[in-house]
């Protein structure tokens, strides 16, 4: 088959023309694959042209002609890029992801001598160091410190022979960033499991309507199957009645990225690894860790650890008392096996409803997908006071992908939100929200466009969509983030929304989590899919006394993660270069059950080698949940959790300030103190453990 052949003319390219859409939305319906590299060629150059104005700008330094003028740069190349990268993440193809590759290695190629440039770091450093005497706004003082710190840390400083090295790296590091990732998609698109009748037992009808649209999704209408996203693996490995196909998915989820194929990621990390460990040595710092948590609210890894070390201790404690239970359990049941990784999340649940009378099989039927989007919603309204009417007229992705318009309190425009919730083969696994603009007022009052993307499992012909409680706390998560960038109000586009400090970014999130478990809304938005009946007391009770149970597994799942990665950074490179060795090192050192698994095993960590995002940063999560915790007490306080004082501070410290304002102060203006680090244990529920 011939290439496409590129469309260069600015008329005909839809990225290049200005978009006569609602909104100024992206034309999806119009964008075709080749489009994407001649649009990114003329972005490049035109971003290039304007970072060559501003570095040699005869005219003295000032904010003006060098930071604002840099917050200026760039429109056409983050217009492309959004939609580029959320089509690579959210709908897929093998043309897009070929060109993935391409422009991964040409992004770094743009941005090497950007960052790295020190006529225009002298500048800013000349700005910096002067900062006292210009006479700036708080927001202006803000981004002034972030710019510089972004420039300093990228390298700009450096030496001639050091800063080709950098590049080099950079260059280097985002092929494999894009590789890891492709791996991973390839190992999650080629396996599935059909099932026949008989390998059904155990499994709810909403699994199977479930498993059901997944066979038709890949054309294989009449079929079920299981597949490796894990909105499908987790809910079989909970349910199956079947122990052998439980190891099959189990082996298969685990393994991903892992297999000794094509789409094998071991020998990408051992080189994502010693890249990393290089560019934070030709920067002065003696470990990659080191070097990234400098820029963050947690400084150093002491104290990363500290914070993981002290959450480990009960949560292993707990863990390890609930298998004897499920290995009773076992034997009771006339079982002659040894608990293992695949059995645990089926016996957890047979022990939850043993000790709780619950299990999430009887509280899906009431949390219909619809019913959950109305609820996060309408605590949004309740808190900021923001209204969400749907969209037909917009242009997206994906038939499946929903938009709403989001007004402010006065019925003013606000945003847009999309909502792109079931899983299929041309999405990447997992849950995230991104954006394709960003609130900024620097020209303007512009308004963004916010991006949910979720893997529920879709339902079929008159079976809607049934969320698990652990699906529906993921829609209130990435809710929280969505809210983070509708919500900003900052005038600088570098510090809107969710450009925060990746240990905090996580806390508008975890902390909207609290009100989707709230009797106050599950009463109001819990109904069940066939009758309409709202959430009986008695389950609703069930439930709520339910949430803390399997807190151990759950902790140990994700600190475990969080140790091996900050392991993996902290750690000589050359330590890790067999990653299956250093993995079993590292759990063996903790003391990790061997019944339960990291949540995301090196060869699938997308979080830390899909890029560097949270690259010795997966603990942000945890960080963020120490915030969240204790920040929910300001409501339980106030004794409303829709207290309009409390939301009024929320909304104007933590969801509307982005990036200007220190994450910390921020944090303090919102509770009057910092956090109290044993909310987290609370909420967890592993206060009351003897190891704590």
């Amino acid at each position: 088959m011939s290439e496409p052949r590129p469309t260069t003319d600015s008329e005909t390219n839809p990225l290049l023309k200005a978009w006569a859409t609602p909104f100024a939305t992206p034309p999806f319906d119009e964008i075709k694959p080749e489009h994407f590299l001649p649009a990114f060629e003329q972005a490049f150059a035109d971003h290039s042209a304007e970072i060559a104005a501003i570095t040699n700008d005869p005219a003295a330094p000032d904010f003006a002609n060098t930071i604002t003028a840099l917050e200026r740069s760039g429109k056409l190349l983050n217009k492309v890029a959004s939609v580029f990268y959320d089509l690579v993440s959210a709908h897929s193809n093998p043309a897009i992801l070929d060109i993935d590759k391409e422009v991964s290695l040409r992004m770094a190629r743009h941005w090497n001598p950007i960052m790295m440039n020190a006529v225009l770091f002298g500048r800013i450093a000349q700005l910096h160091e002067n900062r006292a005497n210009l006479g700036l706004n708080p927001e202006q003082l803000r981004l002034l410190e972030r710019t510089y710190t972004r420039f300093h840390r990228a390298g700009a400083g450096l030496s001639d022979e050091a800063k080709t090295r950098m590049a080099e790296i950079n260059e280097k590091l985002a092929q494999l960033a894009t590789g890891f990732s492709h791996h991973l998609l390839g190992d999650e698109q080629d396996w599935f499991m059909e099932l026949g009748e008989a390998d059904r037992q155990g499994l709810p009808e909403s699994f199977i309507a479930a498993a059901k649209a997944a066979a038709e999704d890949r054309g294989m209408a009449g079929k079920a199957i299981v597949t490796l996203s894990r909105s499908s693996a987790e809910p079989f490995l909970k349910s199956s009645a079947r122990r052998d196909l439980r190891e099959k998915v189990y082996k298969a989820f685990t393994a991903r990225g892992d297999n000794g194929n094509a789409n094998d990621n071991n020998t990408t990390i051992g080189e994502i690894l010693k890249l990393r460990e290089e560019s934070a040595k030709l920067l002065g710092y003696p470990t990659f860790a080191a070097y990234r948590l400098e820029d963050s609210m947690a400084k150093t890894p002491d104290a990363v650890r500290g914070l993981l070390e002290r959450v480990w201790k009960p949560a292993r404690a707990r863990a390890l008392a609930d298998r004897d239970e499920m290995q009773a359990l076992i034997t009771q049941e006339g079982g002659n096996f040894k608990l293992a990784p695949w059995d645990w999340r089926f016996y957890a649940e047979k022990l939850r409803l043993q000790r709780a009378n619950f299990d999430d099989a009887a509280i899906k039927p009431y949390l219909t997908l619809d019913h959950m989007i109305a609820a996060a919603f309408d605590c949004a309204t309740r808190l900021f006071g923001i209204t969400f009417a749907e969209r037909k007229d917009v242009p997206v992705w994906h038939p499946d992908v929903r938009v709403w318009e989001v007004k402010g309190p006065d019925g003013e425009h606000k945003a847009l939100f999309y909502g792109d919730y079931y899983a299929r083969p041309s999405k990447r696994s997992g849950a995230w929200m991104t954006s394709l603009r960003d609130q900024q007022k620097l020209d303007g009052d512009i308004a963004p466009l916010i991006i949910n993307v979720c893997n529920f499992a879709k339902g079929t012909g008159s079976e809607p969509s049934l969320l698990s409680p652990d699906d529906a706390r993921t829609l209130f998560h990435e809710f929280g983030h969505a809210l983070h960038g509708m919500l900003s109000n900052v005038t600088y586009p570098s510090l809107s929304g969710t450009s925060v400090f990746t240990d905090f970014v996580e806390l508008p999130s975890q902390l909207y989590e609290h009100w989707q478990e709230r009797p106050e809304v599950l009463q109001q938005f819990a109904r069940h899919y066939q009758t309409g009946e709202p959430l009986p007391d008695d389950l609703l009770r069930r439930f709520l006394a339910a949430r803390k149970f399997n807190q151990g597994f759950a902790t140990v799942e994700f600190v475990s993660s969080a140790l091996v990665d900050l392991e993996f950074h902290s750690q000589p490179a050359s330590a890790a270069q067999d990653v299956r060795a250093f993995e079993k090192r590292e759990l063996e050192k903790i003391g990790m059950p061997e019944e339960i698994s990291m949540r995301h095993r090196p060869t699938q960590f997308g979080h830390i080698f899909s890029g560097d995002h949270y690259a010795a940063g997966y603990y942000s999560y945890m960080w963020s949940e120490v915030m969240d915790a204790d920040a929910f007490g300001a409501f339980e306080e106030a004794g409303n959790i829709f207290d309009p004082a409390v939301a009024k501070r929320l909304h104007d410290d933590i969801y509307s300030s982005g990036g200007s304002v220190d994450p910390e102060a921020a944090y303090e203006a919102f509770r009057g103190r910092p956090p109290e680090p044993d909310a987290l244990l609370r909420r967890r529920g592993l206060l009351d453990d003897k190891a704590a």
